[in-house]
């Protein structure tokens, strides 16, 4: 372990800090906010020296994951970023959806240093597509399997190579087949979500929100099944349903320990809370809400550290133990526990 590492164990530490290196994407994913608010949303890159600004927090940090709405390989500065995120000493990560890792982008990947490249997926056949639009299926695991095999042929064993898989009602049986799909291609560990920011009412009906305990260990049987099955196969398999009538006091997003830096340089608890698209809204208990932009300062003005000192980010931190909680967190799923 590192100078920098056994400085970090001592001194109080982020779990993590989410970058969103840019907001433009290549996809058209049907339950991204980015694509149902296209006529509002803002498309931009985080400025390199925005981004430099960042590396003393970064030195503090265990991981740092490069992503937000958009695709983090579109900007222009991602690798160098990589690179300045990666002299803090800890683990840097990214999520794509794999349609620009090819040739140079994958050579460059396992040269960068990177710990984890996650591809994100929707399905295990056509039905990714449709629910991904602008991704292929067949493409993203041409990438995964050519990923592992370049970085097998350097004798690396870095970038660790996730799946970030969004499970939709109407694919649930899709999951039988997850295993075997990824079995032999390099992926080490999925991670399964269910969609609970709902942008849409064509969305409500692919929420897999269970009404009651049969329904909810209904749902757990299926998934649990997925995880023994991905054992087998050498996955290692997560997911999380939300239980009918529980609400947490800890949120998922860990606000206590990590943050989100947006691609304009605000700072907010989570990305959830930090959405590029004036006058947006979503779906909460099969009501309209307007969606409420959560910032507490912007990186190009004051450094991190004030931010996360400042008294109006420590009372929302603080407003966890007092259940007096931020309006967009009063109403956010992420609540809903298990």
């Amino acid at each position: 372990m590192g100078i920098k590492r056994i400085l970090s164990a001592i001194a109080p530490t982020f779990d993590w800090i989410q970058v969103e290196v840019t907001s433009a994407c290549n996809a058209a994913c049907i339950y991204c906010p980015r694509t149902v608010s296209r006529d509002v949303w803002e498309n931009r890159h985080l400025p390199l020296d925005a981004f430099r600004k960042l590396a003393p927090a970064f030195a503090k940090t265990r991981h740092v994951h490069l992503q937000g709405w958009g695709e983090p390989f579109l900007h222009p500065d991602f690798f160098e970023m990589v690179a300045i995120a990666k002299a803090a000493g800890w683990w840097v990560g990214t999520t794509t959806n794999g349609m620009l890792l090819n040739g140079d982008r994958i050579t460059r990947t396992i040269e960068s240093g990177l710990d984890i490249v996650a591809f994100s997926l929707a399905g295990t056949g056509k039905k990714n597509d449709a629910i991904r639009k602008g991704t292929s299926l067949k493409k993203v695991l041409e990438a995964i399997q050519a990923l592992d095999r370049e970085k097998k042929e350097k004798g690396r064993t870095r970038p660790e190579i996730h799946v970030a898989y969004m499970l939709f009602r109407s694919a649930l049986d899709d999951l039988e087949a997850l295993p075997s799909l990824l079995e032999g291609s390099g992926v080490t560990q999925v991670v399964v979500s269910t969609l609970d920011f709902i942008p849409s009412e064509e969305l409500e009906r692919e929420v897999i929100l269970p009404s009651n305990k049969a329904e909810y260990d209904e749902v757990c049987d299926r998934l649990d099944a997925l995880v023994k099955a991905g054992e087998q196969k050498g996955l290692d398999i997560h997911y999380r349903v939300i239980c009918p009538g529980v609400r947490r006091r800890v949120c998922t997003e860990n606000v206590q320990r990590a943050m989100c830096v947006s691609s304009d340089g605000a700072v907010s608890a989570c990305v959830y809370t930090n959405l590029h698209a004036p006058g947006a809204s979503y779906l909460w208990n099969g009501k309209r809400e307007a969606y409420e932009r959560m910032v507490f300062g912007n990186i190009m003005e004051e450094p991190l550290p004030v931010i996360w000192k400042k008294k109006s980010y420590a009372d929302f931190r603080r407003s966890f133990d007092k259940g007096r909680l931020a309006s967009p967190c009063r109403r956010c799923p992420k609540l809903l526990g298990d």
